[in-house]
């Protein structure tokens, strides 16, 4: 081949390879069609998938079992047309009330690890099982080498408002990793800044780790993410760079896990819309 043609084809083959290169570990998440609306029982479209890119399913759909909704008065609200795919799920949602409405999935449990006598590592409960902490006495040796404890909980979640904003349901539970939306989530605007809180089982996730990066991340070379770490009150803020839909995930630990854990683990996840100014 001539050498002229070559050089452009092997630069375009690499700008291709960069592009198609997953750019972070897959995210799961939640992508509602619409987070501020108005007028009479308007409706919603959500996806849920985990992807290597921010909001295009390349990867799993994320299950819709274990996905609740809490309407403004803190009900439970009926998720319609509910289907998984290969690699999305999606589901309706009519905002039949006036305020905002929490889409989240949640979950917690022990996990343990270890060696047996032969130095081989072993597992409590085991990949894709849920722990039955009444089980933990005899399914965990009490010689095991190297055992290693942990109450994990992971939160992925997005908020939706019909009408005006509310805040009533957005208090925290107190597990898990949460978060305390200082500047209401369906308040975000480019160039503002937004504040937040983290909390660990109730309280300030002091240094937490958080990153931001918006989605459309499939046409760019970068992830252009903000990163940021929480106070000694898990306090932190966010500058939007533009509008658009964002993505914000978090993570904590320490050594503060109670008893038979030896560490906790917290992970949290959100979508977020930001609108032009």
């Amino acid at each position: 081949m001539n050498a002229r043609f070559l050089k452009p084809l092997l630069a375009g083959l690499t700008a291709a390879l960069a592009l198609s290169a997953p750019a972070h570990a897959h995210r799961a998440w939640l992508l509602p069609s619409a987070t501020v609306l108005s007028g009479d029982s308007p409706y919603i479209t959500v996806d849920a998938a985990i992807s290597n890119t921010l909001f295009h399913p390349d990867h799993h759909a994320l299950a819709v079992s274990g996905i609740t909704v809490t309407a403004p008065d803190g009900s439970a609200v009926e998720l319609l047309n509910a289907a998984q795919g290969r690699y999305r799920s999606t589901f309706d949602l009519a905002l039949a009330q006036e305020g905002t409405y929490r889409i989240a999935r949640a979950s917690e449990g022990l996990r343990a690890f270890w060696l047996d006598a032969d130095g081989n590592r072993k597992m409590w409960p085991g990949r894709g099982q849920q722990a039955d902490e009444s089980e933990f006495a005899t399914a965990v040796p009490k010689d095991a080498k190297n055992l290693t404890v942990m109450r994990s909980a992971s939160r992925i979640e997005t908020f939706v408002t019909a009408g005006a904003p509310t805040t009533e349901n957005l208090q925290p539970s107190g597990k898990g990793l949460e978060l305390v939306a200082l500047t209401h989530p369906n308040d975000l605007f480019a160039t503002e800044q937004a504040n937040f809180q983290l909390l660990i089982a109730g309280e300030p996730a002091a240094g937490a780790e958080i990153e931001v990066v918006r989605g459309g991340m499939r046409y760019r070379n970068s992830q252009d993410a903000i990163v940021v770490t929480a106070d000694s009150e898990g306090k932190f803020s966010v500058t939007w760079p533009e509008a658009g839909m964002y993505f914000m995930e978090a993570s904590y630990r320490d050594d503060k896990a109670a008893a038979p854990a030896t560490e906790r683990r917290g992970s949290y996840a959100a979508t977020f819309e930001v609108l032009p100014f």
